[in-house]
Order: structure tokens, then C-alpha cells, then sequence
């Protein structure tokens, strides 16, 4: 009997531990998982940042019409351009001898705000450098919503 447990006891020091054959099978499995999530982050990333860039054009049109409203109906009569890719408090300002509004932007967001080449109209574009690139315009002669431009920011001009 005795001769038996230590048969047994012998046989199971053996079999202790993974072989290294499944312990590469585990590190390929997360490593296939890794490549999967990687880019599916960083899509997200991206999405978001645009999604900012567009929210904060959003933002700019309220002050802006705020601004209006309370500056005996007239628009900023001066082109605006703030570049938030320093970190930096982000606000661009738009302001009278009497009054100051503040658009605060998201990180990394550059905005641009132009008086249109019609009275009363203008436009605002933004993109975020950590986003795919795209611009978002509003254009407050055709009204509507906030578009994907196909323009550059340096070139939102009236």
C-alpha cells in the first residue's frame, strides 16, 4: 500500500505546471486580442475628437447668437482664430467696448470664426488635431446644421 502512495505521489510532481507549448498558445491568443483592440481604440479616439470638434462649433454658433442678442443685433465684426493645441486654457473670445463673450473649446481644437461676405452672416469652422481631420463648418447664410467641409481651416474665408 504504502509502495502505491509513493508511486502516486512520485507521478504527480511530474504532471505540475503548463508546458510550453500552451503557454505560447495563451500568449498568441492575446496577442491576436491585442491586435484586434488596438485599432478599434484608437477609431474610437478619433471618432470622439471629432465629435468635439463639431460640438464645440455648436457651442460657438450659441455665443454667437447670444452675442448678437445682446449687442443690439450685430454680429463680432472681427475674424476669430483660436488654436487649442497647447493645452492652454481654452476659450476664444469675442468681445465689444461693453461686452465679452467666451467660447471654451475642447482640447486640441482649432476653431475659426469669419464674418461672411453678406451683412449678418458668417461662419465657423473647427477641426481636432487628435481627430481623422475633418473640418466642421457652419454657415449661417444657408443655416442648417453642422457640415463636414471638404476645406481646409486655414481656408474658411467668407
Amino acid at each position: 500500500m504504502q509502495d502505491i502512495i509513493a508511486r502516486l505521489r512520485a507521478g504527480k510532481k511530474n504532471d505540475e505546471g503548463f508546458t510550453l507549448i500552451e503557454l505560447l498558445v495563451v500568449v498568441v491568443i492575446i496577442g491576436v486580442l491585442v491586435a484586434i483592440a488596438v485599432p478599434v481604440y484608437l477609431n474610437y479616439r478619433q471618432g470622439a475628437a471629432d465629435k468635439s470638434a463639431q460640438s464645440d462649433v455648436r457651442g460657438a454658433i450659441s455665443a454667437v447668437e447670444q452675442f448678437y442678442t445682446e449687442n443690439n443685433n450685430s454680429y463680432p465684426t472681427t475674424t476669430l482664430h483660436e488654436n487649442n493645441a497647447d493645452g492652454q486654457k481654452p476659450t476664444l473670445k469675442m468681445s465689444t467696448a461693453t461686452d465679452a463673450k467666451v467660447i471654451t473649446l475642447s482640447d486640441k481644437t482649432e476653431l475659426t470664426y469669419v464674418v461672411g461676405t453678406k451683412a449678418g452672416t458668417y461662419k465657423i469652422c473647427a477641426t481636432n488635431s487628435g481627430g481623422s481631420g475633418k473640418v466642421y463648418l457652419y454657415d449661417s447664410e444657408k443655416g442648417g446644421s453642422v457640415k463636414d467641409a471638404a476645406v481646409k481651416i486655414a481656408s474658411c474665408v467668407a
